[in-house]
């Protein structure tokens, strides 16, 4: 046989393969997944080498679109990215709901580490971030006991997160609370496409904050830019009130194109991730003056009080993703 004859039978065979993983994968029942590590990134296409699109982060329930060798999944926020298999616990709709369903415990500090005793010098099972959530399985001294999505059961200091309904309880999302909240990540890197806290875009450190305070948004800035009451800002932004979002970019053929996005602190002051999380200023006086989003500055939007009251702006009890009846 001659050899292009026998690489094309190698090629067939192979994609024989592919299709029938394809299709066992498929065929399984299991169409959700539940995102088993801290941080799960999500990629343009099934490599490692793919551009980053967005983040998904423990605990959130994902439907899954596709299988290539990695999953193509959507989020909460409905976006859609390719994930490393090691990444996802799959599970079926009868799992999903028994997992939306279970008590869980959400990580509040913004990094910790589920261990696999009740002692910090016992061997570590996971890290976890700002945000996760586990479910609780009850108590044990300074620790909740806790299992990841995939069943594997460990120890979270009690300092480190909060039963989900008792963390509910609890928070405070007035204004202050969740700039309060920005403030702490002062100083965090840039990560494109990062919505955690070990690193986030302009529009994931919006999102990365009001997770922490349970609610989702749209992922991306052109994307929260036409969400709750567009403002124009007045020349002395007397008409912006802390906690609005700012919105950057440029004017193209007559059109607003989108690129950055930060919250207003008020005081001419904005606090946002470009290279970091900083604080800068709008007014050309002040030692944290940016002359360059001040000279790309488009317009606000008024979002906070729309949450639960417009389509892609919700708390995570009133998201799809996480209701036992999702589908």
């Amino acid at each position: 046989m001659k050899r292009n004859g026998m690489k094309r039978i190698v090629l067939l065979v192979l994609a024989c393969l592919a299709f029938c993983q394809t299709f066992a994968q498929q065929a399984d029942g299991k169409d959700y997944a539940i995102v088993n590590i801290s941080v799960c990134n999500m990629r343009r296409t099934p490599d490692f080498d793919a551009e980053m699109v967005t983040q998904a982060q423990m605990g959130m329930v994902c439907r899954v679109l596709d299988f290539q060798t990695w999953y193509q999944i959507q989020s909460p926020d409905d976006y859609t990215g390719w994930t490393h298999p090691k990444a996802l616990y799959r599970v079926t709709r009868e799992e999903m709901q028994a997992w939306n369903r279970a008590e869980k415990v959400v990580v509040t500090a913004l990094t910790g580490v589920v261990y696999s005793r009740p002692n910090l010098k016992s061997q570590t099972i996971s890290d976890v971030v700002a945000g996760d959530r586990m479910r609780y399985l009850g108590k044990k001294g300074k620790f909740y006991a806790v299992a990841l999505p995939d069943g594997r059961e460990g120890y979270l200091l009690k300092t480190e997160g909060k039963p989900l309904e008792e963390w509910r309880r609890g928070l405070k999302n007035d204004v202050e609370s969740i700039l309060s909240t920005a403030k702490q990540l002062l100083g965090f890197p840039y990560l494109w496409a990062g919505t955690s806290v070990k690193g986030m875009d302009c529009s994931g450190f919006v999102r990365t904050v009001l997770l922490q305070h349970d609610m989702i948004i749209p992922r991306d800035a052109s994307q929260q830019a036409v969400t709750g009451q567009r403002i124009e800002i007045a020349k002395d932004f007397s008409n912006l009130q802390p906690g609005d979002l700012v919105f950057f970019g440029r004017v193209a053929d007559g059109r607003e194109r989108v690129g950055h996005v930060a919250f207003y602190l008020g005081g001419k002051e904005f606090i946002h991730c470009l290279g970091l999380v900083e604080r800068s200023s709008f007014d050309p006086a002040a030692p944290n003056y940016d002359a360059y989003n001040t000279g790309r500055m488009l317009f606000a939007a008024r979002v906070l009080p729309y949450i639960n009251k417009e389509k892609g702006l919700n708390t995570t009890d009133q998201n799809p993703y996480y209701q036992a009846n999702f589908e």
